[in-house]
Protein backbone atom coordinates (compact mmCIF):
# COMPACT_ATOMS: atom_id res chain seq x y z
CA UNK A 1 0.00 0.00 0.00
CA UNK A 2 1.73 3.23 -1.12
CA UNK A 3 2.27 5.99 1.41
CA UNK A 4 0.20 8.38 -0.71
CA UNK A 5 -2.85 6.10 -0.58
CA UNK A 6 -5.69 7.65 1.50
CA UNK A 7 -6.30 4.37 3.31
CA UNK A 8 -2.62 4.16 4.28
CA UNK A 9 -2.66 7.70 5.66
CA UNK A 10 -5.80 6.89 7.63
CA UNK A 11 -4.12 3.73 8.92
CA UNK A 12 -1.08 5.63 10.21
CA UNK A 13 -3.25 8.26 11.93
CA UNK A 14 -5.39 5.66 13.70
CA UNK A 15 -2.35 3.51 14.52
CA UNK A 16 -0.91 6.46 16.44
CA UNK A 17 -4.27 6.89 18.18
CA UNK A 18 -4.33 3.17 18.98
CA UNK A 19 -0.90 3.44 20.61
CA UNK A 20 -1.68 6.53 22.69
CA UNK A 21 -5.44 6.55 23.45
CA UNK A 22 -5.60 5.47 27.08
CA UNK A 23 -8.58 5.92 29.37
CA UNK A 24 -11.54 4.13 27.79
CA UNK A 25 -14.27 5.10 25.29
CA UNK A 26 -15.05 8.59 26.61
CA UNK A 27 -11.37 9.50 26.53
CA UNK A 28 -11.07 8.04 23.02
CA UNK A 29 -13.74 10.44 21.79
CA UNK A 30 -11.67 13.29 23.17
CA UNK A 31 -8.57 12.04 21.35
CA UNK A 32 -10.59 11.75 18.12
CA UNK A 33 -11.93 15.27 18.40
CA UNK A 34 -8.50 16.77 19.01
CA UNK A 35 -6.89 14.86 16.13
CA UNK A 36 -9.65 14.77 13.50
CA UNK A 37 -11.74 17.90 14.21
CA UNK A 38 -9.32 20.41 15.69
CA UNK A 39 -6.02 19.40 14.08
CA UNK A 40 -6.93 17.90 10.71
CA UNK A 41 -10.35 19.53 10.24
CA UNK A 42 -11.82 16.48 8.54
CA UNK A 43 -15.25 17.55 9.83
CA UNK A 44 -16.83 20.20 12.03
CA UNK A 45 -18.04 19.94 15.60
CA UNK A 46 -21.71 19.60 14.59
CA UNK A 47 -21.04 16.69 12.23
CA UNK A 48 -18.74 15.08 14.80
CA UNK A 49 -21.44 15.37 17.48
CA UNK A 50 -23.97 13.74 15.16
CA UNK A 51 -21.67 10.78 14.46
CA UNK A 52 -20.97 10.36 18.18
CA UNK A 53 -24.72 10.46 18.86
CA UNK A 54 -25.36 7.77 16.26
CA UNK A 55 -22.58 5.57 17.69
CA UNK A 56 -24.01 5.90 21.19
CA UNK A 57 -27.53 5.20 19.92
CA UNK A 58 -26.50 1.85 18.38
CA UNK A 59 -25.17 -1.28 20.06
CA UNK A 60 -21.43 -1.78 19.76
CA UNK A 61 -18.18 -0.06 20.79
CA UNK A 62 -19.08 3.63 20.47
CA UNK A 63 -15.54 4.99 20.13
CA UNK A 64 -14.53 2.44 17.49
CA UNK A 65 -17.80 3.01 15.62
CA UNK A 66 -17.15 6.77 15.64
CA UNK A 67 -13.67 6.26 14.18
CA UNK A 68 -15.03 3.81 11.61
CA UNK A 69 -17.72 6.28 10.46
CA UNK A 70 -15.33 9.24 10.20
CA UNK A 71 -12.77 7.18 8.27
CA UNK A 72 -15.53 5.88 5.99
CA UNK A 73 -16.57 9.44 5.14
CA UNK A 74 -12.94 10.32 4.52
CA UNK A 75 -11.67 7.28 2.63
CA UNK A 76 -14.60 5.00 1.86
CA UNK A 77 -14.76 1.40 3.03
CA UNK A 78 -10.97 0.84 2.60
CA UNK A 79 -10.35 3.85 4.84
CA UNK A 80 -12.82 2.59 7.45
CA UNK A 81 -11.15 -0.84 7.54
CA UNK A 82 -7.71 0.81 7.77
CA UNK A 83 -8.91 2.88 10.73
CA UNK A 84 -10.21 -0.22 12.53
CA UNK A 85 -6.95 -2.13 11.98
CA UNK A 86 -4.76 0.79 13.04
CA UNK A 87 -6.73 1.63 16.18
CA UNK A 88 -7.25 -1.97 17.32
CA UNK A 89 -4.04 -3.76 16.35
CA UNK A 90 -1.74 -2.57 19.21
CA UNK A 91 -4.06 -3.56 22.06
CA UNK A 92 -5.12 -6.80 20.32
CA UNK A 93 -1.52 -7.94 19.90
CA UNK A 94 -0.78 -7.13 23.53
CA UNK A 95 -3.84 -9.07 24.71
CA UNK A 96 -2.81 -12.10 22.66
CA UNK A 97 0.68 -11.88 24.18
CA UNK A 98 -0.86 -11.78 27.67
CA UNK A 99 -2.95 -14.85 26.81
CA UNK A 100 0.17 -16.73 25.69
CA UNK A 101 1.82 -15.75 28.98
CA UNK A 102 -1.10 -17.08 31.03
CA UNK A 103 0.81 -20.27 32.13
CA UNK A 104 2.97 -17.96 34.24
CA UNK A 105 -0.17 -17.28 36.27
CA UNK A 106 0.17 -20.78 37.75
CA UNK A 107 3.12 -19.67 39.90
CA UNK A 108 2.70 -18.19 43.37
CA UNK A 109 3.62 -14.73 42.08
CA UNK A 110 1.34 -15.19 39.07
CA UNK A 111 -1.58 -16.15 41.30
CA UNK A 112 -1.03 -13.01 43.37
CA UNK A 113 -0.88 -10.93 40.19
CA UNK A 114 -4.16 -12.45 38.97
CA UNK A 115 -5.81 -11.60 42.26
CA UNK A 116 -4.53 -8.02 42.09
CA UNK A 117 -5.92 -7.65 38.56
CA UNK A 118 -9.26 -8.99 39.73
CA UNK A 119 -9.32 -6.27 42.38
CA UNK A 120 -8.66 -3.73 39.63
CA UNK A 121 -11.71 -5.10 37.82
CA UNK A 122 -13.79 -4.48 40.97
CA UNK A 123 -12.70 -0.83 41.06
CA UNK A 124 -13.04 -0.22 37.31
CA UNK A 125 -16.55 -1.69 37.05
CA UNK A 126 -17.64 0.19 40.20
CA UNK A 127 -16.42 3.41 38.56
CA UNK A 128 -18.26 2.54 35.34
CA UNK A 129 -21.51 1.88 37.22
CA UNK A 130 -21.16 5.15 39.12
CA UNK A 131 -20.68 7.22 35.98
CA UNK A 132 -23.25 5.39 33.86
CA UNK A 133 -25.94 5.57 36.56
CA UNK A 134 -25.57 9.36 36.77
CA UNK A 135 -25.81 9.77 32.99
CA UNK A 136 -28.27 7.02 32.08
CA UNK A 137 -30.54 6.86 35.17
CA UNK A 138 -31.13 10.54 36.07
CA UNK A 139 -34.80 10.11 37.03
CA UNK A 140 -36.98 7.75 39.04
CA UNK A 141 -38.39 5.93 36.00
CA UNK A 142 -35.01 4.97 34.58
CA UNK A 143 -33.61 4.15 38.03
CA UNK A 144 -36.57 1.76 38.43
CA UNK A 145 -35.83 0.18 35.05
CA UNK A 146 -32.20 -0.30 36.07
CA UNK A 147 -33.20 -1.95 39.34
CA UNK A 148 -35.70 -4.24 37.61
CA UNK A 149 -33.02 -5.32 35.11
CA UNK A 150 -30.55 -5.91 37.96
CA UNK A 151 -33.04 -8.03 39.91
CA UNK A 152 -34.16 -10.00 36.86
CA UNK A 153 -30.64 -10.98 35.83
CA UNK A 154 -29.65 -12.00 39.36
CA UNK A 155 -32.82 -13.89 40.29
CA UNK A 156 -33.66 -15.60 36.99
CA UNK A 157 -30.55 -17.55 35.86
CA UNK A 158 -31.85 -18.36 32.37
CA UNK A 159 -29.51 -18.60 29.34
CA UNK A 160 -31.05 -15.65 27.46
CA UNK A 161 -31.94 -13.51 30.44
CA UNK A 162 -29.44 -10.74 29.61
CA UNK A 163 -30.73 -9.90 26.11
CA UNK A 164 -34.27 -10.34 27.44
CA UNK A 165 -33.55 -7.79 30.19
CA UNK A 166 -32.28 -5.28 27.62
CA UNK A 167 -35.35 -5.82 25.41
CA UNK A 168 -37.75 -5.48 28.35
CA UNK A 169 -35.95 -2.33 29.50
CA UNK A 170 -36.39 -0.81 26.04
CA UNK A 171 -40.09 -1.70 26.14
CA UNK A 172 -40.42 -0.14 29.59
CA UNK A 173 -38.71 3.01 28.34
CA UNK A 174 -41.24 3.26 25.52
CA UNK A 175 -44.21 2.66 27.85
CA UNK A 176 -42.95 5.29 30.32
CA UNK A 177 -41.77 7.68 27.65
CA UNK A 178 -43.88 10.74 28.46
CA UNK A 179 -42.36 13.55 26.43
CA UNK A 180 -39.42 11.64 25.03
CA UNK A 181 -36.76 13.62 23.28
CA UNK A 182 -35.05 12.58 20.08
CA UNK A 183 -31.40 11.63 20.19
CA UNK A 184 -29.01 14.57 20.58
CA UNK A 185 -27.06 15.98 17.70
CA UNK A 186 -27.27 18.51 14.91
CA UNK A 187 -30.27 19.01 12.68
CA UNK A 188 -28.48 17.56 9.65
CA UNK A 189 -27.77 13.91 8.82
CA UNK A 190 -24.17 12.94 9.58
CA UNK A 191 -23.51 11.46 6.13
CA UNK A 192 -25.26 11.05 2.81
CA UNK A 193 -24.63 7.34 2.25
CA UNK A 194 -26.33 4.94 -0.17
CA UNK A 195 -29.45 3.27 1.10
CA UNK A 196 -29.23 0.01 -0.87
CA UNK A 197 -25.82 -1.17 0.45
CA UNK A 198 -26.79 0.19 3.86
CA UNK A 199 -29.92 -1.97 3.82
CA UNK A 200 -27.84 -4.99 2.81
CA UNK A 201 -25.54 -4.37 5.77
CA UNK A 202 -28.51 -4.23 8.16
CA UNK A 203 -29.92 -7.45 6.67
CA UNK A 204 -26.53 -9.15 7.05
CA UNK A 205 -26.42 -8.03 10.69
CA UNK A 206 -29.79 -9.69 11.36
CA UNK A 207 -28.96 -12.84 9.39
CA UNK A 208 -25.75 -13.38 11.37
CA UNK A 209 -27.39 -12.56 14.70
CA UNK A 210 -30.07 -15.21 14.25
CA UNK A 211 -28.23 -17.57 11.90
CA UNK A 212 -25.01 -18.11 13.83
CA UNK A 213 -26.72 -19.52 16.96
CA UNK A 214 -28.66 -21.94 14.77
CA UNK A 215 -25.56 -23.06 12.86
CA UNK A 216 -23.50 -23.37 16.05
CA UNK A 217 -26.26 -25.45 17.66
CA UNK A 218 -26.59 -27.91 14.77
CA UNK A 219 -22.97 -29.11 14.76
CA UNK A 220 -19.81 -29.21 16.87
CA UNK A 221 -17.77 -26.82 14.72
CA UNK A 222 -15.55 -24.79 17.06
CA UNK A 223 -15.22 -21.86 14.65
CA UNK A 224 -18.99 -21.42 14.43
CA UNK A 225 -19.31 -21.62 18.20
CA UNK A 226 -16.60 -18.98 18.64
CA UNK A 227 -18.14 -16.67 16.04
CA UNK A 228 -21.56 -17.03 17.65
CA UNK A 229 -20.27 -16.14 21.15
CA UNK A 230 -18.46 -12.98 20.13
CA UNK A 231 -20.84 -11.78 17.42
CA UNK A 232 -23.78 -12.05 19.82
CA UNK A 233 -21.86 -10.18 22.53
CA UNK A 234 -20.97 -7.39 20.11
CA UNK A 235 -24.60 -7.14 19.01
CA UNK A 236 -25.98 -6.58 22.51
CA UNK A 237 -23.57 -4.07 24.04
CA UNK A 238 -25.46 -0.89 24.85
CA UNK A 239 -24.21 1.88 27.08
CA UNK A 240 -20.44 1.35 27.10
CA UNK A 241 -17.69 -1.17 26.58
CA UNK A 242 -17.83 -2.45 30.16
CA UNK A 243 -21.25 -3.98 29.47
CA UNK A 244 -19.51 -6.61 27.33
CA UNK A 245 -18.11 -8.12 30.55
CA UNK A 246 -21.29 -9.91 31.76
CA UNK A 247 -22.17 -11.02 28.23
CA UNK A 248 -18.77 -12.63 27.66
CA UNK A 249 -18.61 -14.07 31.17
CA UNK A 250 -21.93 -15.81 30.63
CA UNK A 251 -20.77 -17.22 27.29
CA UNK A 252 -17.28 -18.35 28.28
CA UNK A 253 -16.98 -18.89 32.04
CA UNK A 254 -20.47 -20.15 32.91
CA UNK A 255 -20.33 -23.11 30.45
CA UNK A 256 -16.86 -24.06 31.75
CA UNK A 257 -14.84 -23.03 28.70
CA UNK A 258 -12.55 -20.80 30.79
CA UNK A 259 -11.48 -20.38 34.39
CA UNK A 260 -13.09 -17.38 36.07
CA UNK A 261 -9.77 -16.16 37.49
CA UNK A 262 -8.16 -16.09 34.04
CA UNK A 263 -11.17 -14.27 32.65
CA UNK A 264 -11.11 -11.50 35.26
CA UNK A 265 -7.31 -11.23 35.17
CA UNK A 266 -7.44 -10.60 31.43
CA UNK A 267 -10.19 -8.04 31.88
CA UNK A 268 -8.14 -6.28 34.53
CA UNK A 269 -5.07 -6.27 32.30
CA UNK A 270 -7.10 -4.79 29.43
CA UNK A 271 -7.67 -1.67 31.52
CA UNK A 272 -3.97 -0.81 31.29
CA UNK A 273 -3.81 -0.81 27.51
CA UNK A 274 -4.55 1.91 24.96
CA UNK A 275 -7.19 1.38 22.31
CA UNK A 276 -10.60 -0.32 22.53
CA UNK A 277 -11.67 -2.44 25.50
CA UNK A 278 -13.16 -4.88 22.98
CA UNK A 279 -9.58 -6.05 22.30
CA UNK A 280 -10.21 -8.20 25.40
CA UNK A 281 -11.95 -10.55 22.94
CA UNK A 282 -8.57 -11.41 21.37
CA UNK A 283 -7.37 -12.62 24.79
CA UNK A 284 -10.46 -14.79 25.26
CA UNK A 285 -10.40 -16.20 21.73
CA UNK A 286 -6.75 -17.19 22.17
CA UNK A 287 -7.56 -19.17 25.32
CA UNK A 288 -10.85 -20.85 24.33
CA UNK A 289 -10.26 -24.62 24.01
CA UNK A 290 -12.37 -25.15 20.88
CA UNK A 291 -10.53 -22.58 18.72
CA UNK A 292 -8.69 -24.30 15.83
CA UNK A 293 -5.47 -22.48 16.83
CA UNK A 294 -4.87 -19.85 19.52
CA UNK A 295 -3.94 -17.14 17.01
CA UNK A 296 -6.87 -18.00 14.74
CA UNK A 297 -9.20 -18.00 17.74
CA UNK A 298 -7.95 -14.59 18.87
CA UNK A 299 -8.32 -13.11 15.38
CA UNK A 300 -11.79 -14.52 14.77
CA UNK A 301 -13.04 -13.40 18.19
CA UNK A 302 -11.74 -9.89 17.54
CA UNK A 303 -13.42 -9.62 14.12
CA UNK A 304 -16.66 -11.20 15.33
CA UNK A 305 -17.16 -8.85 18.28
CA UNK A 306 -16.53 -5.70 16.21
CA UNK A 307 -18.43 -6.77 13.08
CA UNK A 308 -22.03 -6.17 14.29
CA UNK A 309 -21.25 -2.64 15.45
CA UNK A 310 -19.63 -1.81 12.12
CA UNK A 311 -22.49 -3.31 10.09
CA UNK A 312 -24.94 -1.23 12.14
CA UNK A 313 -23.06 2.07 11.84
CA UNK A 314 -22.57 1.56 8.09
CA UNK A 315 -26.22 0.58 7.64
CA UNK A 316 -27.66 3.35 9.81
CA UNK A 317 -25.75 6.35 8.41
CA UNK A 318 -28.17 7.10 5.55
CA UNK A 319 -31.24 6.67 7.81
CA UNK A 320 -30.00 8.49 10.91
CA UNK A 321 -31.67 11.82 10.24
CA UNK A 322 -35.16 10.31 10.24
CA UNK A 323 -34.46 7.91 13.09
CA UNK A 324 -33.06 10.54 15.45
CA UNK A 325 -36.21 12.66 14.99
CA UNK A 326 -38.43 9.89 16.39
CA UNK A 327 -39.30 10.33 20.09
CA UNK A 328 -40.29 6.65 20.23
CA UNK A 329 -36.80 5.49 19.19
CA UNK A 330 -35.27 7.85 21.73
CA UNK A 331 -37.49 6.52 24.51
CA UNK A 332 -36.67 2.88 23.69
CA UNK A 333 -32.96 3.62 23.77
CA UNK A 334 -33.21 5.50 27.06
CA UNK A 335 -34.92 2.47 28.60
CA UNK A 336 -32.37 0.05 27.11
CA UNK A 337 -29.48 2.16 28.38
CA UNK A 338 -30.97 2.19 31.88
CA UNK A 339 -31.36 -1.58 31.64
CA UNK A 340 -27.68 -2.10 30.91
CA UNK A 341 -26.81 -0.22 34.11
CA UNK A 342 -28.74 -2.91 35.97
CA UNK A 343 -27.06 -5.60 33.87
CA UNK A 344 -23.60 -4.30 34.74
CA UNK A 345 -24.55 -3.96 38.42
CA UNK A 346 -25.59 -7.61 38.49
CA UNK A 347 -22.24 -8.59 36.95
CA UNK A 348 -20.49 -6.44 39.54
CA UNK A 349 -22.04 -8.56 42.29
CA UNK A 350 -21.36 -11.87 40.58
CA UNK A 351 -18.83 -12.87 39.39
CA UNK A 352 -16.69 -9.80 40.06
CA UNK A 353 -17.35 -9.09 43.75
CA UNK A 354 -18.06 -12.65 44.90
CA UNK A 355 -14.89 -14.08 43.31
CA UNK A 356 -12.53 -11.19 44.11
CA UNK A 357 -13.37 -9.80 47.57
CA UNK A 358 -12.65 -12.72 49.89
CA UNK A 359 -10.99 -10.90 52.80
CA UNK A 360 -10.74 -7.52 54.53
CA UNK A 361 -7.40 -6.70 52.82
CA UNK A 362 -9.06 -7.36 49.46
CA UNK A 363 -11.77 -4.84 50.27
CA UNK A 364 -9.18 -2.28 51.39
CA UNK A 365 -7.10 -2.68 48.20
CA UNK A 366 -10.14 -2.53 45.91
CA UNK A 367 -11.41 0.55 47.74
CA UNK A 368 -8.01 2.19 47.36
CA UNK A 369 -8.01 1.47 43.62
CA UNK A 370 -11.52 2.95 43.36
CA UNK A 371 -10.38 6.12 45.16
CA UNK A 372 -7.38 6.43 42.84
CA UNK A 373 -9.71 6.25 39.85
CA UNK A 374 -12.49 8.51 41.06
CA UNK A 375 -11.10 10.95 43.64
CA UNK A 376 -7.46 11.27 42.61
CA UNK A 377 -8.34 11.00 38.89
CA UNK A 378 -5.55 8.55 38.11
CA UNK A 379 -5.70 6.76 34.76
CA UNK A 380 -6.72 3.12 34.72
CA UNK A 381 -3.33 2.14 33.28
CA UNK A 382 -1.51 3.67 36.24
CA UNK A 383 -3.89 2.02 38.71
CA UNK A 384 -3.35 -1.36 37.05
CA UNK A 385 0.42 -0.86 37.31
CA UNK A 386 0.20 0.04 41.01
CA UNK A 387 -1.99 -2.96 41.79
CA UNK A 388 0.24 -5.27 39.74
CA UNK A 389 3.29 -4.17 41.75
CA UNK A 390 1.39 -4.78 44.99
CA UNK A 391 0.27 -8.20 43.74
CA UNK A 392 3.80 -9.24 42.77
CA UNK A 393 5.17 -7.97 46.11
CA UNK A 394 2.58 -10.01 48.00
CA UNK A 395 3.35 -13.06 45.88
CA UNK A 396 7.07 -12.79 46.60
CA UNK A 397 6.39 -12.28 50.29
CA UNK A 398 4.20 -15.38 50.42
CA UNK A 399 6.79 -17.40 48.50
CA UNK A 400 9.57 -16.64 50.99
CA UNK A 401 10.24 -19.37 53.55
CA UNK A 402 9.02 -18.62 57.04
Amino acid sequence: MPASDPAFRIFTIFLRLGLTSFGGPVAHLGYYRRELVERRRWLGDAAYADIVALSQFLPGPASSQTGFAIAYLRGGLPGAIAAFVGFTLPSALLMVAIAYGSPLFATVVGAALIHALKLVAVAVVAQAISGMSRNLCPDAARAGIAFASFALVLLVPAPLIQPAAIALSGLAGWLLRGKADPAPGSSEPPAPGKRFPATLALCLFAILLFGLPWLAGTNENGVLRLLDIFYRAGSLVFGGGHVVLPLLETATVAPGYMDESLFLAGYGAAQALPGPLFAFSAYLGTLLPFAPHPLIGGGLALIAIFLPGFLLIYGALPFWHGLRASPHAGAIMKGANAGVVGLLTAAFYTPIWTSSIVSAPDFVLASGAFLLLTVFRQGSGRVVLIMAVIGIALGLANAMPA
